[in-house]
C-alpha cells in the first residue's frame, strides 16, 4: 500500500486509487456531502447559475463544472448554465461533448474496429500433387 498526504486536509492515508485519487476518506465523504446540497440546491432552484449556486453551497465553481462534466449533475434545458462542447463549442447542459460529437465518434470507433472480410483460405500444396500424363492408345 502506498501512504500519501490530502491535497485538502493534508492527513496522511492510505492511497487505493479511485475517482479522488489525492483526498483522503474523510474529505471524499465531506465532498459527497456538498455534491448532494447542490444537487438538492439545483433541483429547487432550477433557475440558478453556477456563480449563484456555488456562492449558496460554498463549493468552488470548478468543482461544479467538474460534476458536470462528469455526467453527475445536470441542468434543466431551461437553464441559463450551458457549458460549451470540447469539440465543436457548442451550448451542453451535462457531459463533455454534445450529441453530435459523442454520435460522431462513437461512429468513427465503430468503424475502426468493424470486421474486414475474410481473406480466401490459402491452398497447401497437396503431398501426392504430381503432374500426370495420360496415355492414348
Amino acid at each position: 500500500m502506498d501512504v500519501r498526504n490530502c491535497r485538502r486536509c493534508g492527513k496522511l492515508f492510505n492511497y487505493i486509487g479511485g475517482p479522488y485519487r489525492t483526498l483522503c476518506p474523510e474529505c471524499i465523504q465531506n465532498l459527497e456531502d456538498k455534491f448532494a446540497e447542490v444537487k438538492e440546491y439545483i433541483r429547487d432552484n432550477v433557475q440558478a447559475g453556477i456563480a449563484e449556486v456555488s456562492q449558496a453551497c460554498d463549493v468552488s465553481s470548478k468543482q461544479i463544472e467538474q460534476w458536470v462534466r462528469e455526467e453527475r449533475l445536470c441542468f434543466a434545458d431551461d437553464s441559463p448554465v450551458g457549458l460549451a462542447c470540447e469539440c465543436c463549442g457548442a451550448t451542453i447542459k451535462t457531459g463533455r461533448y454534445c450529441e453530435n460529437c459523442k454520435s460522431t465518434m462513437a461512429n468513427q470507433l465503430d468503424n475502426l474496429y468493424q470486421k474486414k472480410a475474410a481473406a480466401a483460405p490459402k491452398r497447401e500444396p497437396r503431398e501426392n500433387a504430381r503432374m500426370r500424363f495420360l496415355d492414348k492408345g
